[in-house]
């Protein structure tokens, strides 16, 4: 089947959810379609600024000032030929190839922007996903998530009030507690929880010692047996034995029963107290999909083919957390991870301009190329998998500056070599200016 267009008019491509895949695919269709005029790039989402997800931890324990490392879409739109639209997807009519979004208000609840329609020749969805908490007793109300920044940056200042309201107490007074629990042992809570023993030795550096490091209870539960249950034992046996040396507290092999203001309760009757408490376990695509009219599974993911188109639409793509694509194994679908978004989106990109020519589509392969898990300035562990190498051990200052790496190629897919380089200049001169932990 030919999608060549017809009309004299550039044809229409629509990006909807501008995460790490979705801004990294108008970014590469501006530079080449949207900067020759072959086709007019749009990107909508929710929020003005984009900040990469898999740092949200760092902003929840400060070591990462958001301020600082986020992205204005306005601004890249501007540099790499697309449009932005700021606004919610809340619907689709298919016949007209128009998307409907919410009504935008001011703070003070005032309707900013009315709701709007956009048109679309080509309409690619990759609105990522949440937090599932597998409507577990008393989680909605009781944790916290870290799906965005702001969700993250609310944690910081939960954590942060309670070190200051320790320091305003009186002299004589005996040092208080934190007991933090966090839900999933995958790369989210791990990673979390290092960054959150870094964060209590720095803020006693800073002075604020009336709660010491020990004295910030750290405690992390996972469902199944293990951390980090999806990579395999040698990188979760090392990354246990580090977390167990910093004090972090394993509870696994009994999932989370409910959710209580005053803490965690196990299945197996273990009752876990904490005063913050961070779900960290699972992901499910947002809600809003299942609206669609098209395929979805069970939890909320667009049903694609290998070309990333969906089952219903050929002209609708999705791709990233939000979409379930085969692997070719029985059963199985690509995994939602960065990596598996960011070769998705450099597909896309050539997809759909072969699309344009009349050319048929490229079929997506997964290719696993490792995992890396880093345990704040302590260590960091992965492996690295190609077709020279195999599958390489990795820990240590090896495995973090690898780490960092995967940052770095972030950047320069969105801003280029050359800025990139001038960014890791300016980061290298500001940390010797500023605070190691935000300390607001």
């Amino acid at each position: 089947m030919s999608y060549a267009a017809t009309s004299e008019s550039p044809p229409r491509i629509l990006i909807v959810g501008g995460g790490a895949g979705g801004l990294e695919l108008a970014t590469r269709l501006g530079r080449s379609l949207g900067k020759r005029n072959k086709a007019l790039i749009t990107l909508v989402d929710t929020n003005m600024t984009h900040i990469w997800k898999p740092l949200l931890h760092e902003v929840a324990a400060g070591s990462l000032n958001s301020n600082g490392d986020e992205l204005n879409y306005v601004a890249q739109a501007k540099w790499n030929h697309f449009h932005f639209q700021l606004g919610a997807m809340n619907g689709i009519d298919r016949e007209r190839r128009v998307i409907s979004l919410r009504a935008i208000q001011d703070e003070d609840g005032a309707e900013l922007i009315p709701i709007r329609e956009i048109a679309y020749d080509y309409l690619v969805i990759s609105v990522g996903s949440n937090t599932n908490d597998f409507n577990t007793e008393g989680a909605a109300q009781h944790c916290l998530f870290l799906d965005t920044r702001e969700q993250a940056e609310r944690f910081h200042r939960l954590l942060l009030n309670q070190y200051m309201k320790a320091q305003a107490s009186s002299e004589g007074q005996i040092s208080e507690k934190i007991n933090v629990a966090i839900i999933g042992a995958g790369a989210t809570g791990v990673e979390l929880a290092a960054e959150l023993h870094h964060a209590a030795r720095l803020l006693q550096a800073y002075g604020l010692n009336r709660i010491r490091p020990e004295d910030l209870h750290i405690n992390l539960v996972e469902a199944s047996g293990r951390v980090l249950p999806a990579l395999p034992e040698r990188i979760s046996e090392p990354v246990t034995e580090t977390l167990k040396s910093l004090g972090v507290h394993l509870h696994t092999g009994s999932p989370v029963k409910a959710v209580t203001a005053q803490g965690l309760e196990l299945a197996n009757g273990e009752h876990i107290a904490a005063s913050l408490k961070v779900w960290a376990a699972g992901i499910r695509a947002p809600a809003f999909l299942n609206s669609l009219g098209l395929e979805t599974n069970r939890i909320n993911q667009l049903v694609v083919n290998t070309t990333l188109q969906t089952t219903g639409d050929p002209h609708i793509f999705a791709f990233g957390d939000c979409a379930a694509c085969p692997t070719g194994e029985e059963g199985r679908t690509v995994p939602p991870r960065a990596q598996a978004a960011h070769q998705q989106a450099t597909l896309l990109s050539k997809s759909l301009k072969r699309m344009l020519e009349g050319k048929p589509l490229r079929e997506y392969v997964y290719r696993d190329y490792g995992s890396l898990i880093s345990l704040s300035t302590f260590s960091a562990v992965g492996n690295l998998m190609g077709n020279l190498t195999g599958s390489v051990m990795l820990e240590g200052k090896l495995a973090r500056m690898f780490y960092v790496s995967l940052y770095r190629m972030h950047q320069m897919a969105l801003y280029g070599v050359p800025r990139t380089l001038m960014l890791m200049l300016s980061d290298r001169i500001g940390s010797s200016t500023a605070p190691r932990l935000k300390l607001h």
